[in-house]
């Protein structure tokens, strides 16, 4: 069985378009959820994926969305490693 690798995206972006972005994100292939949050970031998304080839992609089309301005990725450890 292959094991998908996961991720939570966080994004800040421009004003006044955090839910064109969060509505585009869901979009891209693997993300599974995106939603506008309060504090530091202005959306969090949530990523399955193959591969760290894979999430690049995904990063790549998360910063050509229109008024994204950064990203921060965090990836999820799986239990029983360490």
């Amino acid at each position: 069985m292959v094991q998908l690798v996961k991720a939570y995206i966080l994004i800040n972006s421009v004003p006044g378009m955090v839910w064109d972005i969060a509505e585009a994100a869901i979009k891209i292939e693997g993300v599974k959820m995106a939603d506008a949050v309060t504090g530091q970031f202005d959306i969090i998304a949530y990523a399955e994926f193959a591969n760290m080839n894979k999430l690049r992609e995904i990063i790549h089309e998360f910063m050509s969305l229109n008024g994204v301005q950064r990203t921060r990725t965090a990836i999820i450890v799986p239990s029983g490693l360490g």
